[in-house]
């Protein structure tokens, strides 16, 4: 099964249900429509529970809209968005920059 590691703050809102949507770059999984996949913390590396993927789909960065944000935490500008990319993928984030869009749906 396919892991996703969450930030426990993301994690809160996947459990909430306000959280459906996660963006992915340098995507390794591979992750596509059907796949089953468990729900990390990524500070203390324990599940938080697994998921289905309804929806997976690459975009460039410089190319999201709304639409693409829906069930995903809002930035408070495109500046934002790209910073927080930074910290997580380094500075080679640009507005060309491939990411990997997945929605999915909580199982247990």
């Amino acid at each position: 099964m396919k892991m996703l590691k969450f930030r426990p703050w993301l994690a809160d809102m996947i459990l909430r249900g306000e959280k459906t949507t996660t963006f992915r770059l340098l995507d390794d999984k591979d992750l596509q429509v059907g796949n089953e996949i468990e729900l990390v913390n990524w500070e203390t590396k324990e599940p938080f529970g697994k998921a289905i993927v309804l929806e997976a789909y690459d975009k460039e960065l410089g190319q999201l809209v709304e639409a693409d944000f829906v069930g995903h935490e809002k930035y408070e500008n495109e500046e934002q968005m790209y910073a927080s990319f930074r910290e997580f993928y380094g500075d080679q984030v640009t507005p060309e920059t491939v990411v990997r869009i997945v929605r999915f749906k909580m199982l247990s």
